[in-house]
């Protein structure tokens, strides 16, 4: 395999809504570079990029997937990555080693709900970008409307580089402005084209459309700008500079052409990537960090094959028969099996085993890498997605990749007993390979609990932990966190614990003042006692006792909270009394007294932030009040309204679902906790009614 450095490199990302072609797109430009010697389709399930048997059956990407081809003399590494929103984080993860975003728009249904995802994305991670407009040989495509839309949803700076000559079941051919050119595919899927003349029908549009393009390339940069107020025009090779300068400043969004399942307008695209798209020395590298030190301690790194070895793992798959495979990119120095190198996350130390260059799951060996370059090593010890490995002369850690936080939550119920080891290994390797994967034990609730970015998220990695683990598990609403506390006082509770056995027999008596704290107060233990009435070797243990009550709550098992309890008086017996005695005196004379100070439920209340078109609003604000939300206020968002309110949790199960139905897949929504407040007496009465049944069937 030959080996490439950095000047003939070209890493890509495909990025848009699921079913704008991606997958079929990679395959064309993998069957057009003769790395394949078939086109493989989505629907029959022989694709390289999407390979898992679940990608297979649902026909969707859930995974990204890593493939390179070679172009002339170039070598392109894709990332291929999932459409959906349950999968952005393999997005997230992409675009932070991919220098160039290709971001694909269907030719009849345009920009979507992903497209805007992953268009936030690469302005916020500033990625050079270019689109694709897809699926061209589809009936009812619209080039022109789709591009009209396209400048108003993502960019003015968004211009036409190619455009089709005909479209829908014709499609075949397409002008190239930059060329002047008529390139003209054969449909037998072979992805070659032949040049000619522009017919004289499309020349005047061509030449418009030229002036256009040219005119921003121009405004891309100041000299060239001038250069063209001179002449009038520019240069082929001021077009080619400018261009260049364009898409790497984000100034300028070429728009090109394909239909990728039938390998249509591939090959200039790959012209287009090869000799437009940055390489890895025209793209800063990302400073380095020293570790453990302040932001201010950055190493400014080089795309150097010659500098340290500083290598970055964006991705872990684990694969039968292989085990754990790291992808990274080389950001600075030459990677060869058998290197030495350090975790810098960890600081532990690893040797380099086999180097593979992979397209999906078929791997080619390689025996060096060199800076700006993606590839994949087997069996790393202690190293994970977003860990740096560089030389121990040169410890520093590249900046990580960060994730959304999770949107929906649900517990999951073992079908067999005794699997919980396994679903906690299970569910710790599929983290491992998916961060927005999240799993916790809540000691408190005793459930184990899972959190994603959507139902089908959640629903994907329960079938893979069948799957690959063996084991079945049922998903189930999660227990809310409720919190117990009281509103009113009890001045005087007194409760004396007695009991007489035979021989030594239990004796402790106390009094209680219990008040309510401000929310947010916690708990207070106040020893009141006056001239040795209680001994103070017994106090602790009255204050267990109420502590032991607190956690386990009073009306409804919910754990109490802002409560302050004073031991002001009681008695002792000189044989009798020990501090067991005492604790079950505290705990028995602590609820006793939560019963007659008023008790109340508290539950926590989330802020969310809802983001939805406008066309939506009225109805997702509908939403959030029949959820007992409260709008905190509004603001806008280009054409979106940004909604943000306070929602109890108990209400948010689901939500994204709902969400995503209610605006046809196009409203998000982010939300984290705020504070507890005192729920309404007819759900709360209904919670303390549930737990009291439970008691009573767990007693009989």
């Amino acid at each position: 395999m030959k080996e490439y450095t950095a000047e003939f490199i070209r890493n890509i990302t495909l990025v848009g809504h699921g079913g704008s072609g991606k997958t079929s797109f990679a395959e064309a430009c993998l069957f057009t570079a003769g790395t394949t010697t078939r086109l493989g389709k989505v629907e029959e399930g022989n694709t390289l990029s999407d390979y898992r048997q679940d990608e297979i059956e649902r026909q969707i990407s859930i995974n990204s997937s890593l493939l390179f081809c070679e172009w002339k003399s170039s070598k392109i590494n894709i990332v291929d990555t999932p459409g959906y929103t349950d999968f952005t984080g393999e997005v997230r993860s992409a675009l932070r080693v991919a220098d160039t975003a290709i971001i694909f728009l269907k030719a009849v249904e345009g920009g979507e709900v992903g497209t805007e995802v992953v268009w936030k994305y690469t302005k916020e991670l500033n990625k050079s970008s270019v689109f694709v407009i897809n699926k061209l040989d589809n009936e009812n495509s619209n080039y022109e409307e789709v591009v009209a839309k396209a400048k108003e949803q993502f960019s003015y700076d968004l211009i036409a580089i190619q455009f089709p000559v005909t479209q829908g079941l014709a499609f075949e051919s397409l002008i190239d402005l930059l060329r002047m050119k008529m390139l003209k595919y054969t449909r037998d899927g072979k992805g070659k084209y032949t040049e000619a003349d522009i017919p004289a029908d499309l020349k005047s549009k061509a030449d418009k459309l030229r002036e256009q393009l040219i005119e921003k390339i121009a405004e891309a940069d100041e000299k060239l700008l001038d250069t063209f107020f001179s002449n009038g025009t520019l240069t082929d090779d001021e077009i080619k500079l400018g261009l260049k300068i364009g898409i790497r400043t984000r100034k300028l969004f070429p728009i090109l052409c394909s239909a990728g399942s039938h390998n249509l307008g591939i090959a200039s695209v790959l012209d287009f990537i090869v000799d437009y798209f940055p390489n890895p020395l025209e793209i800063k590298t990302p400073d380095a960090q020293i570790p453990g030190g302040n932001d201010d301690k950055k190493v400014s790194l080089k795309c150097d094959p010659s500098g340290q070895p500083v290598m970055f793992v964006f991705k872990t798959v684990s694969e039968p028969h292989v085990g754990e495979l790291s992808y990274f990119r080389v950001f600075s120095g030459t990677i060869s099996p058998g290197l030495d190198l350090q975790n810098n996350s960890n600081n532990k130390p690893e040797r380099l085993a086999q180097l593979f260059l992979m397209n999906g799951r078929e791997r080619k060996e390689i025996g060096k890498i060199f800076a700006g370059d993606i590839g994949a090593v087997v069996k790393l010890k202690d190293t994970h997605t977003n860990d740096t490995l560089s030389s121990k002369a040169f410890s520093v850690q590249m900046p990580q990749t960060t994730f959304p936080a999770p949107v929906i939550t649900m517990a999951i119920a073992p079908k067999s007993k005794g699997d919980e080891d396994k679903i906690a290994n299970g569910l710790h390797s599929l983290h491992e390979e998916d961060l927005t994967f999240i799993m916790t034990v809540d000691a408190e609730l005793h459930q184990t609990v899972i959190s994603g970015q959507g139902e089908l998220h959640l629903q994907i990695m329960i079938n893979r932990l069948k799957a690959k683990y063996g084991v079945d598990v049922d998903l189930v609403e999660p227990k809310i966190p409720y919190r117990e506390t009281i509103r009113g006082r009890a001045n005087e509770v007194e409760y004396k614990h007695k009991k007489q056995t035979g021989g030594r027999g239990q004796y402790g008596h106390v009094l209680l003042k219990i008040e309510p704290l401000a929310r947010g107060g916690g708990f207070e233990f106040v020893d009141a006692i006056v001239g040795g009435v209680v001994p103070g070797r017994f106090v602790p243990a009255v204050e267990k006792g109420v502590v032991e009550a607190m956690v386990g709550g009073v009306i409804a098992g919910c754990k109490v909270v802002d409560v302050k309890v004073t031991l002001f008086y009681g008695s002792y017996h000189d044989v009798d009394s020990d501090e067991h005695s005492f604790k079950i005196a505290g705990r028995m004379g602590f609820k006793k007294g939560f019963k007659e100070a008023k008790p109340i439920l508290l539950e926590p209340i989330y802020e969310i932030e809802v983001t939805v078109p406008e066309e939506y609003m009225g109805d997702v604000m509908g939403d959030i009040s029949s959820r007992r939300g409260k709008i905190l206020g509004m603001d806008s968002d280009g054409s979106h309204q940004i909604i943000k309110a306070l929602v109890p949790l108990k209400e948010l199960h689901r939500y994204s679902t709902n969400l995503r139905s209610m605006t046809q897949g196009r409203g998000m929504h982010k939300q984290k906790f705020d504070h507890y407040e005192e729920m309404p007496r007819e759900v709360s009465d209904k919670i303390v009614a549930e737990h009291e049944k439970q008691k009573v069937e767990e007693e009989a």
